[in-house]
């Protein structure tokens, strides 16, 4: 089990993965993304890849939206959005529970990886749905907090995708707790650790 504290090593996949084609540049109306300077890093190479590739996506499925590129905790991230109106539409890219967005993002991943010859760690986003999820995770990881203290006992959580849980560590341990995962893919979850419980666990 990986124990898991702020400043840890994120907890995302370690999985390799086999590149396939990417796509196309984009034929829609779109205004075209500036092109990079001679010192464009890696990670924003990473993100023009995939805005390149999820505009000709959006196009194929005759769906509007906007693409955000940032780089964020040493990671290319990269995000659909809409306006109010357009957002319902965008969230067919996301199903019911973000199933169909971790379908995306791996596919965004390895078109990258086929683009850059590099694996990469990308975010992406869709309507704002990872942003409303990391709300409801960080609020959630409080309460568990407060239910361990009270009990002095550790708490298993619902299985999630590394995402979900690199978010929960990380607000175990704003609020003074440790934290750690269990279990394999896709049945991986975050136990949060009593205080006692804590002290004689693992260091990695």
């Amino acid at each position: 089990m990986d124990q898991s504290t702020a400043g840890a090593v994120d907890d995302t996949e370690a999985a390799d993965v086999t590149a396939t084609e990417a796509g196309t540049a984009p034929t829609s109306g779109r205004s075209p993304r500036q092109p990079k300077g001679a010192g464009a890093t890696r990670l924003e190479e990473e993100g023009d890849v995939a805005a390149d590739y999820l505009e000709e996506l959006l196009d194929i499925v005759d769906l509007d939206g906007d693409i955000d590129i940032d780089i964020e905790n040493g990671r290319a991230s990269v995000a659909i959005v809409a306006d109010q109106a357009g957002t319902p539409a965008l969230r067919k890219l996301v199903g019911s529970d973000g199933e169909v967005l971790e379908a995306l993002q791996e596919l965004t991943r390895l078109a990258v990886q086929a683009q850059t010859g590099d694996r990469t760690r990308l975010l992406l986003d869709v309507a704002g749905f990872r942003a409303e999820k990391r709300t409801s995770l960080v609020a959630l990881a409080e309460e568990v907090v407060a239910r361990v203290r009270a009990s002095g006992a550790d708490e298993k959580l619902e299985p999630m995708p590394a995402f979900e849980r690199k978010v929960v560590h990380d607000a175990v341990a704003a609020a003074g707790l440790e934290s750690e995962s269990e279990g394999e893919e896709p049945r991986r979850r975050v136990v949060v650790l009593a205080p006692e419980a804590a002290e004689g666990a693992p260091s990695a």
